[in-house]
Parts: C-alpha cells; sequence; structure tokens
C-alpha cells in the first residue's frame, strides 16, 4: 500500500516553482560554507507527532485523517512503520526518532511491550537497512501513563523508578540494535507540585543515580551513544527539575554528568522557559554541550507548547549561527518535534508542513553563513569589548589585577566614558541578512 500518493518524490525546484509538493529554498547537495545543506541540517522526522498523533485537544476530539489503522494496534503500529519510512524516503529525510510507546503498543504487561517492542524494531531496522535512513536518538515516554504521576526517575514510588529504569534498559538495547548515536532524557514528570509533600534533595539525587545506571548500562552493552537531557521549564509539572539550559548543566556538573550528557533544546521549550532559542544553544555552548535540537516554534500569545512547524526565519538564522559557531550539530540534529494544526489534518499536510520547516531552515542556514562569513556579529563584539584587548582590560582578562590594584587604577581613572551599543541600527542591519 502506498500511504503518500499524492507525492513521488519531493525535490529542489527553486524558489519560482508552482509545485507545492517541492523544496523552494532547501537544496541538499548545495554546499554552504564547505558542507552540503543536508549534512549541515541533518534533518529528522519525530515519530510521535508525525505518525501517532491525532489532533485532538483539551476542548476537541481527534480530526486528523490518516491511513494506517489497523484492525490490531500492532497492525497499526506496523504500517505506520511503512508509511514513515515511505515519507521520509520521499522527503529525503536521513534521520528519525522517536519514544518506545510511539513506535509500539504497551499491551496488558511490561514483558509484552517488550516482546511488541522486538517485533517493530525488527521491522524498522529492515526498513533501516532497505533505505539507509538513521536513528538519530530515541527515548522512553516516561510521562504519558497514569504510573508515572507522580515522576519516574524523581517519583515518590521506588517501583515505578524500577520501572522506569526497565523501559530505559529497553531503550539504550534498541538502541545499539539500531544503531543509535543519541539517546534522549526528557522529564516530563520530573518537578513537583508542592514542596509542602517533596523532598527535593532525594528527587534529585534519585535522577542522578538513575541517569548514572543509564551511562553504566551503556558501556556494559559497548554502545559508544551521547546521551541528552531535554530542558523544560513546565507543562506537566508546575516546577519542573530541567528548567532552561542552565539548571540542566548545573544538575549534570553537581553529579559528575557532564561528561556523559549534552543538551538537546527545543525552541518551544526556550521561549515557555522566557529565553530565546538562540540564547539556550548559546548558554549550552558555553558548557561545550550543545547536542541536538528539537526543531519548532511556539505562540507568543499562547503560554503553552504549541509545537508548531517552524516557519520564522529571523529565529532559525539566529539559531543557524549557533549551530554554525559549534562546529556543527553532529551527531545530533534537526529533529521535528513539531505537530501539524489540528484544522490542517489531511494526509497532504503532514508533506507540506515538513517541506515549509526544512525550506525555513535553509534559508535559516544560508543567512546565518553570509552573517559567518562577512564577519557581522564578530565585528561587533570585537568593536563592544576591544577595551579588554589592551592596557587594565587586558591585564584583568590575564589574571594580573586584584582588588587593590584596580582601586589603585580607578582613583586616577574615575572619569568613565561608555560607548552606545547602536542596538537599533544592528537589528535593522540584521535584517538585511533573512534571504
Amino acid at each position: 500500500m502506498e500511504f503518500f500518493p499524492m507525492i513521488k518524490k519531493v525535490k529542489y525546484e527553486g524558489p519560482k516553482t508552482e509545485n507545492i509538493y517541492a523544496y523552494r529554498h532547501y537544496n541538499p547537495e548545495e554546499v554552504v560554507l564547505g558542507k552540503t545543506m543536508k549534512e549541515h541540517l541533518r534533518f529528522s522526522m519525530a515519530w510521535w507527532h508525525t505518525l501517532t498523533q491525532d489532533g485532538s485537544d483539551p476542548f476537541g476530539a481527534a480530526t486528523n485523517v490518516r491511513n494506517w489503522f489497523g484492525e490490531t494496534p500492532m497492525e497499526t503500529a506496523k504500517n505506520r512503520v511503512e508509511a514513515g519510512f515511505e515519507l521520509m524516503e520521499k522527503m529525503g529525510f536521513e534521520f528519525f526518532c522517536f519514544h518506545d510507546v510511539d513506535i509500539a503498543p504497551e499491551g496488558d504487561t511490561l514483558q509484552e511491550f517488550f516482546d511488541n517492542l522486538d517485533v517493530i524494531t525488527d521491522l524498522i531496522k529492515e526498513k533501516m537497512d532497505q533505505t539507509g535512513i538513521k536513528l538519530l536518538w530515541n527515548t522512553a515516554n516516561m510521562f504519558t501513563n497514569p504510573r508515572f504521576v507522580h515522576g519516574a526517575a524523581s517519583s515518590s514510588n521506588a517501583e515505578v523508578f524500577a520501572y522506569a529504569a526497565a523501559q530505559v534498559k529497553k531503550g539504550l538495547e534498541i538502541s545499539k540494535k539500531l544503531g543509535g548515536k543519541n539517546y534522549v532524557f526528557w522529564g516530563g514528570r520530573e518537578g513537583y507540585e508542592s514542596l509542602l509533600n517533596t523532598d527535593l534533595q532525594l528527587e534529585q539525587d534519585n535522577m542522578a543515580r538513575f541517569f548514572h545506571m543509564a551511562v553504566d548500562y551503556a558501556k556494559e552493552l559497548n554502545h559508544e551513544v551521547q546521551f541528552l537531557i531535554e530542558p523544560k521549564p513546565m507543562e506537566p509539572s508546575k516546577h519542573q527539575y530541567d528548567f532552561d539550559a542552565a539548571t540542566a548543566m548545573a544538575f549534570l556538573q553537581k553529579y559528575n554528568l557532564d561528561k556523559h550528557f549534552k543538551l538537546n533544546l527545543e525552541a518551544n521549550h526556550a521561549t515557555l522557559a522566557g529565553h530565546t532559542f538562540e540564547h539556550e544553544m548559546a548558554v549550552a555552548r558555553s558548557y561545550n554541550a550543545l547536542g541536538s535540537l528539537d526543531a519548532n516554534q511556539g505562540d507568543v500569545m499562547l503560554g503553552w507548547d504549541t509545537d508548531e512547524f517552524p516557519t520564522n526565519i529571523y529565529d532559525t538564522t539566529l539559531a543557524m549561527y549557533q549551530v554554525l559557531e559549534n562546529g556543527g550539530i553532529a551527531p545530533g540534529g534537526i529533529n521535528f518535534d513539531a505537530k501539524v494544526r489540528r484544522s490542517s489534518f489531511s494526509m497532504e499536510d503532514l508533506v507540506l508542513a515538513h517541506i515549509a520547516g526544512m525550506d525555513t531552515f535553509a534559508r535559516g542556514l544560508k543567512s546565518a553563513a553570509k552573517l559567518k562569513e562577512d564577519g557581522f556579529f564578530d565585528k561587533e563584539i570585537e568593536r563592544r569589548y576591544k577595551s579588554y584587548t589592551t592596557g587594565i582590560g587586558k591585564s584583568i582578562v590575564d589574571g594580573k589585577e586584584n582588588l587593590k590594584t584596580l582601586t589603585e587604577y580607578a582613583l586616577q581613572h574615575d572619569q568613565i566614558e561608555n560607548e552606545p551599543n547602536h542596538l537599533e541600527f544592528l537589528k535593522s542591519r540584521l535584517n538585511d541578512y533573512l534571504v
């Protein structure tokens, strides 16, 4: 069965094309700063939003029209494998990501869940071998099922901790089986509602124990995988432990996990934390911990995780600038953790939405590359901080000063003149770079 008969192969046709099933800006083989676009962008399909999300919301039932439902949950799961790889092949995706519950039904017991995962991952591996499409990362869903009402690794119930550990053990075995390069933890329930009944120290200690167990088991499997934590400030937990990049890095450093973990950053999560996407990426880079990206955007008028497909060139330009500054994103990638709007319910909309996101990031890449080539930000930053390259500033940077010597200097140089930033002009000039 062909699940997406409306398309044969999505190709680059340029910005003037009238073909809605063509890339207008994403040309995978186009070379930008010495690498092809597909090498820079490393696009990934998110199994959950693409293949399992149904279009429902808190106020309305499912709207999505999908053609892969079978007579049993396992038949549906198998059809989704076929549909997912057909879509990825036709669109030129090189990677995909999934939670364990996305690909296989849980069944009635943990053993049944594991058995179902074995069947489906056997089928996925066959499709990977046939197509060359690779696993960017997988993870365990430890937030949807009611058993995780109090959390997973941070749960007050030790039996839940054990169950979650079993899921991660299986997830790491699947990662090795499918050749995954990354393994993600998103602490969807790792937080608390009130300190009145929460042992915060025990919960965070237990999370650290859990992560160390994962690191140890990967070593036991002889599986070299990059572990990633995905920060999010709220929703569903009121006080979420992995609030933002800085909070996550403080946790990792406290528990001696920073040598094993980097961050998987999401644009919508950044804005929920009161940050920009590029801010979170810059913070991660300052720790050498920029691991991978979830590509989406939120709505500034809505205070929740809307997971919209990215279409804002300004944002993608600044995000791709951080990627270029980082020297690339591999072994991570850019995963479309984005869902079509409830009113975009057709099968065609899945294709059109991904084209929109990929074209937007391609435009961001080209704009960021031009900024890099011209040294646009570098020149401005060099100008702004020039006082630290000579005289007393250089002496401070070189570690030659102390409070006494600086006081002596300040007493002799107390008539200070600052220079303006010309920030409005800078932002206006940035607009000139948007392709």
